[in-house]
């Protein structure tokens, strides 16, 4: 059954909720219930309880759920241990201000790039001991940590998200097999968003870009008052242990090796939950070694990280439950139907970004929404004779901007977990900043189909002059 527009109702109930309460997780959930009670009438209770089941059994998302609460319990052992703390003071004593404390933070992002739940959980925790003596607010460290995740990992084709986009190429046959991380790699220059959104935070760091709206009402309490918008339930604080560097570095070495090299192998294959794993263990047994808090304390450690955590895979759960709720009741296809007749050849990427870029903020499913348009964006792309690089690069940007700015994206609510931030403060002072990005994306995509046809017509003359 077709739904038409009113498939748009459950999604602006989420954002008024969301707008008006400041709970990202109860409104997720009435947008999950209003969109199965408008398919399903009385019966919504029936079907919202089989999709949270089917929604538990699906592999990638326990594989999600199981890599989210598994961080939490390496960087529990991080911070209790001491080692984080012990990172933070060597940085200390080489930085001099909230600008250096920033831009480190902005730095060590684009070190860790292997996947945003990575960046956004270790970068954030790491760095937020440094940022409070400076008197950062907890949402410009959030921020700067959600910049430099899913923006980011679109733009390194060893990433967890190259991986993802790569196939899906190859299964909309606009790449050969095995070449789709060949296309992604040469989509890169054209996926303006995560490029500019990455930039645009030193910009904002050193004041070229001034604060704007809620950010600069946290940043102006924080210098003044000292009050950092830190949200973290007092119960799951910790004692820092007496841990040096050393307890820092080796796991975190440990987590990115197993993370990219399979064990026991020389070989190349990202997987998080196989490093967080490995990384775990080697932790624990290399604190047991150095005897830096007694084995009780070590695994009681390990169960506080999981509880610290139950927040944010409660609300990943809702997310997914509202993403599947989302697909059923056809919100992406009619969107994509309703925008079909204004598309042309200078239009199409833009529209296509901005369109799918609207979709994956308000649905807060990145991957998702993707997979769903690429099956009609790239006919029309060919129909029109416009690159398939560049439609690619509007896509997967339109992705990257869903995934940064959503009220409710998984990368959203992992960033301010990291950071110790209320979710809501996080979404709502860094979307001038998105929406500033996008629109300079915007404009890129708008007349990058001109400079491409300028450049491709260029070759072709000098080829046949050089000839």
């Amino acid at each position: 059954m077709e739904y038409g527009i009113v498939s748009l109702l459950p999604t602006a109930l989420v954002l008024v909720l969301a707008i008006k309460t400041r709970r990202t997780l109860e409104s997720v959930l009435a947008g999950a219930i209003f969109a199965f009670l408008i398919m399903d009438g009385v019966g919504f209770v029936q079907t919202l309880a089989e999709v949270s089941l089917s929604v538990l059994r699906d592999e990638d998302i326990a594989w999600i759920i199981l890599v989210c609460a598994l961080y939490g319990v390496f960087i529990a052992l991080l911070v209790r241990s001491g080692g984080s703390m012990a990172f933070g003071q060597l940085l200390l004593a080489r930085l001099q201000n909230k600008r250096q404390g920033l831009l480190t933070t902005w730095v060590l992002g684009l070190v860790i790039f292997l996947d945003d739940y990575l960046n956004s959980l270790t970068v954030g925790a790491t760095m937020k001991a440094v940022t409070d003596r400076f008197k950062t607010s907890r949402a410009m460290l959030a921020y700067v940590v959600d910049s430099t995740a899913a923006p980011l990992c679109l733009l390194i084709p060893i990433s967890s998200w190259g991986a993802y986009f790569a196939g899906l190429l190859e299964k909309n046959a606009v790449a050969a097999d095995g070449q789709g991380l060949n296309l992604f790699i040469e989509s890169i220059p054209y996926m303006f968003y995560p490029i500019i959104a990455v930039l645009v935070v030193p910009l904002v760091v050193i004041g070229v870009i001034p604060r704007l709206g809620a950010m600069a009402k946290a940043e102006a309490l924080a210098e003044e008052t000292g009050e950092l918008g830190i949200s973290e339930d007092p119960s799951n604080e910790m004692e820092f242990g007496s841990g040096g560097a050393g307890t820092f570095f080796i796991p975190i070495a440990a987590l990115l090796y197993f993370t990219i090299v399979p064990v026991f192998s020389l070989s190349y294959d990202v997987d998080l939950l196989r490093g967080v794993i490995a990384g775990i263990i080697v932790t624990v047994v290399y604190y047991a070694s150095l005897r830096i808090m007694p084995l009780s304390e070590l695994f009681d450690t390990c169960t506080n990280g999981i509880k610290i955590m139950v927040p944010v895979l409660a609300m990943l759960l809702a997310l997914f439950v509202f993403v599947e709720a989302n697909d059923r009741i056809g919100l992406t296809d009619f969107v994509i139907q309703a925008v079909k007749p204004f598309m042309t050849a200078t239009w199409l990427p833009v529209i296509i970004f901005i369109t799918m870029s609207a979709v994956s903020f308000a649905t807060g499913s990145n991957w998702g929404v993707i997979a769903i348009a690429m099956p009609v964006a790239f006919p029309l792309a060919e129909a029109y004779g416009v690159s398939i690089p560049l439609v690619i690069g509007a896509l997967l940007s339109a992705s990257g901007f869903g995934s940064h700015a959503c009220f409710y994206s998984d990368s959203t609510v992992l960033s301010a977990q990291g950071a110790g931030c209320d979710t809501y403060q996080h979404a709502i002072t860094q979307l001038p900043y998105a929406i500033l990005s996008a629109s300079i994306a915007a404009i890129c995509f708008f007349v990058a189909p001109e400079v491409v046809e300028s450049v491709a017509a260029f070759f072709e003359w000098f080829g046949s002059t050089a000839l």
